[in-house]
């Protein structure tokens, strides 16, 4: 197996569905944080599996101390532990209603200042900033449009709600503390979605209040029509794949037999308007998902009236579609 061509091909489709969903909303997500998020939770899951630090730092092409020091100052964070840099510069700014690129560097003086330029950048983009002026003396302050601001939290609410959800579940569990450091995202809009999801019942706590809470669910359904929870439906998704693909790789048997119970197929069928096979390969999604929900509803009803045994088998089944035509990228 090349694994080094392997983790190059993922990578890079990876960063394509990065680039899409961080534009898919019309407003830029920030993107500043990425690189040292990639670095950090990937040394932590080289290090679990066994490998010494002085060997993951090899991996990296890093010396020890080097690597020792880059891990440290990252999982430190920086200005604010538990705001991102861009939401640190956004309540900076609307504090102030403005301040000059040297002042917004000078109190953000932790951070990279190429990070920094990127945030500010992307709030500009945004349409939630103004810039003027260059250099130095460029002035950034909030856009007179507050409502931009509004839609924005609105949307992100909308957003960490079912990503908060699909995490607590994709886990099999987790603490207050754990979940935030994985969402890295303001307590308080941590604590109000956590509620709301506690409300609504997808979700249960137990352990008590604070960063010690646990929460757990046993169920993730996100409705074919519905106007949000997207999200949800599209990190389950993927971390269904990504969770089959690493199990058959662990268990050093990548290739697939007829009686394999862990795996998956991809096959790519070929038409044009003229097949007598067309429609009934593009309704490959609508009968696989009808015949998969008809099951999952068999089961679902069987749990309710059925005590299941502690050492229970939770099987992940995954399947989707894509259709490409002559004028599709």
């Amino acid at each position: 197996m090349n694994a080094k061509l392997l983790i190059d091909a993922i990578v890079h489709q990876t960063t394509v569905l990065i680039g899409q969903l961080s534009t898919a909303a019309g407003l830029r997500a920030p993107l500043a944080h990425i690189a040292d998020q990639v670095f950090l939770e990937l040394s932590r899951e080289i290090e679990a599996q066994g490998v010494s630090r002085k060997v993951a730092a090899d991996m990296f092409g890093l010396a020890l101390r080097t690597y020792q020091k880059k891990v440290q100052r990252v999982s430190e964070g920086v200005t604010l532990r538990d705001r991102t840099l861009w939401q640190a510069v956004l309540d900076f700014l609307k504090a102030r209603n403005s301040a000059s690129r040297r002042e917004l560097l000078e109190h953000f003086l932790r951070d990279d200042p190429v990070n920094v330029g990127s945030v500010l950048s992307d709030l500009v983009a945004s349409g939630l900033v103004t810039r003027t002026g260059t250099g130095d003396a460029t002035v950034y302050g909030m856009t007179r449009e507050s409502d931009l601001a509004a839609v924005l939290r609105e949307g992100r609410r909308e957003s960490l709600g079912p990503i908060a959800w699909a995490t607590i579940y994709g886990a099999g569990g987790m603490n207050h503390a754990a979940l935030r450091g994985r969402l890295a995202v303001p307590d308080d809009e941590l604590r109000d979605v956590l509620r709301e999801l506690e409300r609504e019942g997808r979700i249960k706590r137990s352990g008590g209040e604070g960063d010690a809470a646990q929460y757990e669910s046993s169920l993730l359904l996100v409705p074919l029509d519905a106007e949000h929870g997207w999200e949800a439906a599209v990190f389950d998704h993927f971390s269904a794949v990504v969770r089959a693909i690493g199990a058959k790789v662990r268990r050093g048997t990548p290739r697939a037999h007829e009686r394999d119970l862990t795996g998956g197929s991809t096959l790519t069928f070929v038409v044009d308007d003229k097949h007598p096979l067309r429609d009934e390969a593009l309704g490959l999604l609508r009968r696989v998902r009808a015949d998969v929900n008809e099951l999952w509803q068999r089961v679902q009803e069987h749990n309710v009236t059925n005590d299941l045994d502690e050492d229970r088998t939770e099987i992940l089944f995954y399947f989707g579609q894509a259709v490409r035509g002559p004028d599709d990228e």
